[in-house]
């Protein structure tokens, strides 16, 4: 199957799916996973069942699982989107509804699970750091860097101060780990599958690996799904999370052109930025540019 960083994927007849890690850094995902999944499924949100894992190491020489196989492909496979055959805003909208049950996970609420670790914020001043680093570096001009600083205090300013309260989060919503079936009229969302970036964190990086065209109906659907608190300003939590992220791709500008994740190109995330705000988004994002 299409297999992601971490594990490559097998079919075992038409029902059920095999996992390997690729390498022994990525046991500890897998673990995680095993951990993570149940509880995931017990919150109420579409991903494949855990029938197996196996860290005994009797049958190969790494860690192993066996799920249920969800019905449909990837998102990145079928090449919905904005330009693609399907739009996908529907499929986005009911993963927002999917984060709304699992955002409601809390350590309180569960306990610690093996592998998951909690996630700490970057301080306020860290978006000026990562810019003024970027120019000592020769990699923005003096105005440049001026207007991004400016941008990220008017974020900021939307922003309320103190830690947010942590909460389970997938890590990795991006379209290759977003199941879809075609349907008469248009994609359903079949199953959220690779836990292996989960994490007790922000609840709004859960948004930061979806591409910024996919916000609005993600962030409709997690409200309709009662997540989200009226008092916390999404989108402009969001925003700054693709607007750090992207800038700090620059810094590490690698291509890695093996890799299926929309981010793996350098330029990625900062034309996606200027595609979505160059679309006419819906408000309240044109107030945040």
């Amino acid at each position: 199957m299409a297999s992601g960083v971490a594990n490559r994927a097998y079919l075992l007849g038409p029902d059920l799916v095999l996992r390997v890690p690729r390498t022994e850094a990525f046991v500890a995902d897998l673990v995680k996973e095993a951990a993570v999944i149940p509880v995931a499924r017990a919150a109420g949100v579409r991903t494949p069942a855990l029938v197996t894992f196996d860290a005994s190491r009797t049958d190969a020489d790494v860690p192993y699982m066996v799920l249920e196989r969800a019905p449909g492909v990837d998102l990145a496979e079928i090449g919905a989107g904005p330009g693609g055959t399907w739009p996908a805003e529907g499929v986005f909208r009911e993963v927002g509804r999917e984060l709304a049950r699992l955002h409601r996970v809390t350590p309180a609420g569960v306990g610690e699970l093996t592998g998951v670790p909690v996630e700490y914020d970057p301080d306020a001043g860290a978006p000026h750091r990562l810019v003024g680093g970027l120019l000592a570096d020769g990699m923005l001009d003096a105005e440049a860097a001026r207007w991004l600083g400016g941008w990220f205090d008017r974020l900021a300013e939307r922003i309320p101060d103190g830690p947010p309260s942590r909460v389970l989060v997938h890590g990795d919503i991006a379209p290759q780990n977003l199941l879809a079936a075609p349907g008469p009229l248009a994609l359903t969302l079949t199953g959220i599958v690779d836990w292996g970036d989960a994490m007790w964190a922000d609840p709004a990086v859960e948004f930061a690996k979806t591409p910024l065209w996919g916000m609005p109906a993600m962030l409709g659907g997690y409200r309709e799904g009662g997540a989200a608190d009226g008092s916390y300003d999404w989108e402009a939590r969001v925003l700054r999370y693709h607007l750090t992220w992207a800038l700090a791709r620059l810094r590490d500008p690698t291509p890695v052109p093996a890799e299926r994740h929309w981010t793996a190109p350098p330029a990625s995330r900062l034309l996606g930025i200027l595609r979505f705000f160059a679309s006419s988004p819906p408000e309240p994002w044109p107030t945040l540019a």
